[in-house]
């Protein structure tokens, strides 16, 4: 099959003409691309305005007139299992069901690499993970489509508070930024892809016990004897095989963010995950994944290899453990593209950005430290202040 996830990613030309006010859609674009458009495009019935997923009520609703849609979680299967797992050899050798494969248009940011989903009206907007300006191109690619979500649960007004309430309790940051943050323009809610990847895995090792023990030495200080004790180990070898069921074991798909950052908002309900579904992507930004499905499994992999690591220390025992080899054996692996709902907040000050995210779900935050020349400037005097104040105390008594 052609349509798969290692197919490199095809654009059209960049800056191409907007469509003339008659068309509904360039002439560039398939009726699939129409229809995909379509699909994320959810009118009110009762005045035609835009619904939007609200993240408190938990359904579609209109801001101009109220109107309600609830939102029910689809796609279970005849076992009423919710969500469906891929197999990643088949993955690998293009056996991914082409039902599995969908065609959006993504507009690509040169400075922060973020690849954002775009309706096919759109022609320019505003990165949010950096606010550069970006410029979409024509063309659009194949990727596959999620499996599952997790919908946004805080809404806006509460993940700008968790925001605000982070950035005051950072002593050292600028006070106009903070300011400028609570003030400023409203968050942009984000989808951000990551990949999950189930495994079985039978792991052999090699390596060395450590068991301490005491011994007790006599010697003569300033004339006095004294007996001290003194801990030794006794190492011996080992071997031995650890087996563990690795599920969800979760990869950011992006390079836009760095890792420390989305690392920092975990851990996620994965539990409450629910089929994915576009009615709950209304009236928010989707970013399309940038790290592969084998690029993903190798980070997956750096993960499982670092539990495993612990497995077999504790397998081996003793008081210290030293691992020489370790010869894994993975199969039944299988993955999932799941969307992870983020608030992001992208600000300038100063001619330097400064981004926020903030847990749709949990509230936790994380951001890039900013700092106040002056404010360390005048700890540092005030440090220095109390240091000389207890010097010349000193000096005095």
């Amino acid at each position: 099959m052609s349509d798969i996830p290692k197919i490199p990613r095809t654009r059209g030309a960049k800056n191409a003409p907007p469509a003339p006010p008659e068309q509904d859609f360039p002439e560039e674009f398939s009726t699939q691309d129409k229809a995909v458009s379509e699909k994320h495009r959810f009118p009110c019935p009762a005045c035609g305005s835009d619904l939007r997923f609200s993240a408190d009520k938990g359904d579609l609703m209109c801001d101009h007139c109220g109107h309600v849609e609830h939102v029910s979680a689809v796609g279970r299967d005849q076992w009423g299992n919710a969500l469906r797992e891929l197999d990643y050899e088949a993955a690998q050798r293009n056996q991914v069901p082409s039902d599995e494969i969908v065609e959006i248009r993504s507009a690509h940011c040169d400075s922060c690499g973020a690849d954002i989903e775009m309706s096919q009206m759109e022609q320019a907007k505003e990165c949010p993970f950096c606010a550069s300006p970006i410029v979409t191109d024509t063309g659009s690619h194949r990727q596959l489509k999620p499996q599952a979500l997790l919908p946004f649960k805080l809404d806006e007004r509460s993940a700008h508070k968790k925001m605000s309430d982070w950035l005051g309790r950072l002593w050292f940051a600028p006070n106009g930024l903070k300011e400028y943050a609570r003030k400023g323009r409203k968050m942009t809610g984000i989808y951000v892809p990551y990949w999950t990847y189930d495994a079985d895995t039978r792991s052999r090792y090699s390596g060395q016990r450590g068991d301490d023990y005491y011994t007790t030495h006599t010697r003569v200080v300033d004339g006095e004897r004294r007996t001290e004790r003194v801990r030794k180990t006794r190492w011996t070898r080992v071997s031995g095989r650890v087996a563990r069921q690795f599920d969800d074991v979760l990869v950011l798909a992006s390079d836009s963010l760095p890792r420390d950052y989305t690392d920092a908002l975990e851990p996620w309900d994965l539990g409450e995950l629910v089929p994915y579904e576009p009615r709950y992507l209304a009236g928010y930004a989707a970013e399309g994944y940038s790290v592969e499905l084998e690029g993903g499994f190798t980070i997956a992999r750096q993960k499982m290899d670092a539990v495993i690591a612990t497995d077999i220390r504790r397998d081996i025992g003793g008081d210290h453990q030293r691992i020489s080899t370790v010869d894994t054996a993975v199969s039944e692996v299988t993955f999932k593209h799941i969307l992870l709902p983020i608030w992001m907040a992208a600000y300038k000050f100063r001619g330097k950005s400064y981004r926020f995210v903030v847990n749709a779900r949990t509230g936790e935050v994380k951001g890039e430290r900013p700092w106040s020349a002056w404010k360390i400037a005048f700890a540092a005097f005030l440090v220095a202040l109390l240091i000389g104040g207890f010097l010349y105390l000193n000096q005095m008594q």
